[in-house]
């Protein structure tokens, strides 16, 4: 069965490789949409990007959720989907032999989601640039899956909620985590294939934080506070291992 993580990696690569051909005209559209809160108990959130720029930020104020979206309507489709307790929102492309030049521009997603819900939140980006703040957001479950990116994610202020878990997927990508003690989370797994992966654990820690890191080829760094208790295991061939301090 193919892994689905480097099919997206794979079809990034795809849309961010590009030609020398002259580009064609781009059919430029941009999209609003937003929701005010209505006493939700819960919501299911997928976001889904292809290729670009996406910014995903928590919102206090009175939006369920909001998203600005800017895109080539030759290449791409938008994604607006709102039922009870599941939300869909994002690009995705028109067609898998969809290549984007260099002289081309690539589509821009803002998102804001509101911090009084408790959600799923799945995440699945292609190729670009990702600026994900999921600080104050009320997580249970949490999927990040990304492709031939450069993502930083931050989680700026404590998760209400409660995590036993939360999954990783990086492609062939460049990886920055910050904060990640403000997840509340139990169990982290990573899952990495070519590139540079960090994962700063500073934040509110109030539970143990179990991290399982598979890597094929790159750099990982951990950053570790200080006065934390830590169990290192590591099992690798013709790895480096440095441990300062």
């Amino acid at each position: 069965m193919t892994d689905r993580r480097f099919v997206v990696g794979a079809l990034a690569a795809t849309l961010l490789g590009g030609l020398a051909a002259p580009a064609a005209a781009q059919d430029w559209r941009t999209m609003a949409v937003s929701r005010q809160f209505s006493g939700q108990a819960h919501l299911d959130v997928a976001l889904s990007h292809v290729a670009g720029t996406l910014r995903l930020s928590p919102s206090e104020g009175s939006m369920l959720y909001a998203m600005d979206l800017s895109y080539d309507a030759d290449l791409f489709d938008p994604v607006a989907d709102f039922d009870g307790d599941d939300l869909a929102l994002g690009v995705e492309s028109r067609g898998r032999d969809i290549r984007l030049k260099k002289d081309r521009q690539a589509a821009e997603m803002d998102v804001e989601l509101s911090t009084r819900v408790p959600m799923e939140l799945s995440l699945e980006f292609g190729a670009g640039r990702a600026e994900v703040d999921l600080g104050g957001l009320r997580l249970t479950d949490l999927d990040i899956q990304t492709g031939a990116s450069e993502t930083r994610l931050d989680v700026s202020r404590p998760n209400p909620e409660g995590l036993d878990e939360a999954r990783i997927a990086v492609g062939a990508a460049q990886f920055d985590a910050r904060r990640l003690g403000n997840l509340n989370v139990r169990h982290l797994s990573v899952e990495a294939g070519v590139g540079e992966v960090t994962l700063d654990l500073t934040g509110e820690l109030r539970r143990d934080l179990d991290i399982e890191v598979d890597m094929g080829l790159g750099a990982l760094e951990l950053r570790i506070p200080r006065g934390i208790g830590v169990k290192l295991v590591k099992e690798s061939f013709l790895t480096d291992l440095d441990a300062p301090e």
